[in-house]
Parts: C-alpha cells; structure tokens; sequence
C-alpha cells in the first residue's frame, strides 16, 4: 500500500546586491591577476626607438608564458615553449634598474640580435651575427650620418660575444634606439615574454578624427 509524503520547501535566501557584486569583483579580480601573471599582459609603446614597427601610442600584448611560466617572487620558470631567438620582439626588464624598487623599475622593448654564444659586430651601421650580415626587414635608419668609434657605439659595435644566459637586443629604429650597443646585454630572467598583437593604437598628436589607428588594430607584431 502506497503512501505519500509531503515535502518540505526550503527556502532560497537571497544574497544582498552588495554582497553579490563583491563576490563578482573579487573573482574577477583574480582572474586578472592570474593571466597577468602566467599568460598575457598589457603594454603601452611610449617612444620611437622602434619604428616603424611601433609607433607610439601602440598597445599590445605580451605572451609571458611562451619562454616559461615564472613564479611570482621567485627566478624559477616553469614549461617553457622555447627559449627567445633571433627576430624575437621581446618586453623585459631594464638591466639598468636592478639596483631600484620594484615601482621604479622600468620595462623596455627591443628585438633579439644575438642569442648566448652568438658573435654581434657593428660595421657603419650594418649588423654583422657570426660573421654574417643580419639585416630583417624591419630594421630602419633614418639618420645618414656616420658616428665615428670614438664618440659613440651607435654605428661601430664589437666584436663582442653574447654570455650564456644572454641576449644581445636592439630597436628597429637603429639610428635612435638605446639599447645593448650602449648598456650591454638583456639576462634571460629579465625577459617578460614575447610581444605578438597590436590591440588598440592611439596618436595623440592627431586631429580628433585620426586619433585612433584602426588599421593597426589587431595587427600581429613581425
């Protein structure tokens, strides 16, 4: 003989806006801080030093876990893709800066020239990596003058020969680029991860209708 049971409704207790909007934010806010620590990370261009490849006001993304995932607080990388190689558009760290706060410490962006071990000379200009010109298509010169030896190591570098562990970088703007031909070379865990899209692209100093720089958006870095 069957029988049946009355059940009880539980009620649902709904929880206050603001409680519903914390808990949001705070797992938003993770997730931000999660893919820009492993994964990807945003950067604005602010000078010329690589033209024409970036113009100022660029932004872009950063692939941070391609050369290895770092832990935070820590040198250790972990699951690296691949180590950066000649032609990588590469973020990292300025050497210069190792001395200062974390706050004051400033992010360059550079071309790799010279892998560890590699041979890097400077001849009137022309790039020279184990004894071979290295000229990509990129790189610009928009100063025809010649700076002798002497005065400067702009135009004649070298030979110098890349330490294990290094990289010897330089801006596609070659005439105006300050970069390992004057303060040496990048360590690699000074390397923040690989520049690869053009997200969002603003000239300031364009009239109000030409501000925003839509056929660069989107556009991969070469």
């Amino acid at each position: 003989m069957g029988f049946s049971r009355k059940r009880k409704n539980t009620p649902i207790v709904k929880k206050p806006w603001y409680r519903e909007w914390s808990e949001a934010l705070i797992v938003a806010v993770v997730l931000a801080l999660i893919i820009r620590t492993f994964l990807f990370q945003a950067f604005k261009i602010p000078s010329g030093s690589m033209l024409d490849t970036l113009l100022i006001g660029d932004h872009l993304l950063v692939n941070k876990f391609i050369y290895g995932t770092e832990i935070p607080f820590t040198d250790q990388r972990y699951l690296a893709l691949r180590n950066p190689k000649r032609g990588d558009v590469i973020v990292f760290e300025f050497p210069g800066d190792k001395d200062k706060s974390y706050f004051e410490r400033r992010d360059f962006i550079k071309r790799v020239i010279g892998e560890p071990g590699d041979k890097v000379e400077i001849r009137e200009k022309k790039v020279y990596v184990n004894d071979e010109l290295y000229a990509p298509p990129q790189e610009t010169h928009k100063d025809p003058q010649l700076v002798p030896a002497l005065a400067s190591p702009r135009d004649f570098t070298g030979p110098i020969q890349v330490p294990a562990g290094k990289y010897f970088v330089m801006g596609d703007n070659r005439d105006f680029s300050y970069d390992s031909r004057f303060w040496g070379f990048v360590p690699r865990d000074n390397i923040k991860g690989l520049a690869f899209i053009k997200y969002w692209s603003w000239n300031a100093a364009g009239s109000l209708l030409h501000k925003i720089r839509f056929g660069r958006i989107g556009r991969p870095i070469n």
